[in-house]
């Protein structure tokens, strides 16, 4: 594992992307900073953190001779591994909300962004980015965020939960790459948030509508079961779970 570290980046992952445009990086090459001025989350947001706080990383992944088609499966892993380190940690009620953010309760303590190296219509690798909440203690009009810390009135060492993670990740993937996927598929339904509880949703409308989650398919796409009774699926463009 090659872990560099830096005060200063402006993203992780465009750290990794720009060396994975030259030549492919090693596996589980490893980008940690204290700082990102301009982290990513999903959709172009931005990912805010306060320096020194937090852990802003981003790892590399070889995945060679992996279907493009089941790309989603690798967000199952990243989202199961950090969900896994984090009980490691004793964070309470651990859950993901589509498709791989990591609540406790209901509060977002780790944000995850992956970008998938294509070439030719072959997946090379994967960029894992997350934003991970340790020592944070204020977040400023971001009444769903907390951290770590906030949560367990414990002071982490993030070198420590970085180690943890990495591990974690590493024994994930090595589920996905033995070809478990319908076991990966059936655990990160189990800790999917709301599902099978009634909830509110915003269509690409703008409009609301009320829905029960029933679970995903094996292309990431949310399965929800409707007011009108009927199932629909929704990618990640199309729907945002509301409450």
């Amino acid at each position: 594992m090659y872990i560099i570290k830096l005060n200063a980046i402006d993203s992780t992952n465009s750290y990794l992307k720009d060396l994975a445009a030259v030549s492919l990086p090693k596996d589980y090459t490893v980008v940690a900073a204290d700082l990102q001025t301009k982290g990513k989350g999903q959709m172009g947001a931005e990912w805010h953190a306060e320096a020194g706080k937090n852990l802003t990383a981003s790892v590399f992944k070889r995945i060679p001779n992996f279907k493009v088609t089941d790309q989603f499966y690798i967000s199952m892993t990243v989202a199961l591994a950090i969900s896994t380190a984090l009980s490691h940690f004793k964070i309470p009620q651990l859950r993901i909300k589509w498709p791989n953010d990591i609540l406790s309760a209901n509060r977002k303590i780790c944000g995850i962004l992956i970008e998938n190296v294509i070439k030719n219509n072959q997946l090379q690798g994967s960029i894992i980015g997350f934003g991970l909440n340790v020592n944070q203690k204020l977040f400023e009009n971001l009444p769903q965020a907390s951290s770590m810390s906030v949560l367990t009135g414990i002071l982490y060492n993030k070198d420590e939960v970085l180690a943890e993670v990495l591990k974690q990740l590493q024994i994930y993937f090595e589920i996905l790459e033995s070809g478990q996927l319908e076991d990966l598929k059936y655990k990160y339904e189990s800790l999917l948030f709301r599902k099978d509880k009634p909830s509110t949703f915003l269509g690409a409308d703008d409009q609301r509508f009320a829905g029960i989650i029933q679970g995903i398919t094996e292309t990431g796409q949310l399965q929800v079961w409707t007011e009108d009774d009927i199932i629909k699926y929704f990618d990640l463009k199309e729907v945002k779970l509301l409450y």
